[in-house]
């Protein structure tokens, strides 16, 4: 289990699997740069940032899925621990962002679908608001998205949301974190921070 978490109250998460840009969003929103690296799986701690005035931590959680030279096992307890990490602190955590790949999320969700496998991001999803955590969509990397409405519409439809996607904006944001283009995902925390009469917190995002 990751013991690293600083003691602060509040807290928003960023999930999702290895190489979808977690660590580039990460930096985009703290202004902060982390360890990114070219081998999926490199974060395998949690990359916590704080700001020492503020009770407040934003946490970047180790990336899951396939993970090159990485062996079943070893996946299987990254996931395990960020399950336990995410139940214990579901109390914290004003907002979780699952962060996708746009271009290969459906893709990916289609390849792992199947009576007896629920892909992992459709899983996490409904894992963070089974635990109440209000859950945003980071639909990362849409630079490399031609038909943006129909590839998030088929992502709705794979995330149990009905399309067309525009009427969850609070829940789906279609970002581009390398370019710092994320005011979608900005916007959809902060509707979850003024409902948890968290304004005070909008400095950040």
């Amino acid at each position: 289990m990751f013991d690293t978490r600083p003691d602060r109250e509040a807290e928003v998460v960023l999930v999702g699997r290895s190489n979808v840009g977690k660590s580039t969003l990460m930096r985009e929103i703290t202004g902060h740069k982390f360890d990114t690296g070219g081998k999926p799986g490199v974060t395998r701690q949690p990359n916590h940032y704080d700001w020492a005035a503020e009770d407040f931590v934003v946490t970047d959680l180790p990336g899951f899925g396939f993970m090159s030279g990485v062996d079943e096992e070893y996946r299987e307890a990254i996931k395990t621990d960020i399950v336990q990490y995410l139940e214990e602190y579901a109390d914290n955590i004003l907002a979780g962002i699952l962060v996708v790949d746009g271009k290969s999320a459906v893709d990916i969700i289609d390849r792992h679908s199947g009576p007896d496998e629920i892909p992992y991001d459709v899983e996490m999803f409904h894992f963070l608001r089974d635990v109440d955590i209000p859950t945003v969509v980071a639909v990362n990397k849409m630079d490399k998205v031609d038909d943006t409405d129909e590839r998030l519409n088929d992502l709705c439809d794979r995330l149990g949301l009905y399309p067309p996607w525009k009427q969850w904006q609070e829940t789906i944001a279609p970002i581009t974190a390398k370019n710092g283009q994320i005011s979608p995902l900005n916007e959809a925390v902060r509707t979850h921070l003024h409902e948890q009469n968290r304004d005070d917190l909008f400095k950040f995002f």
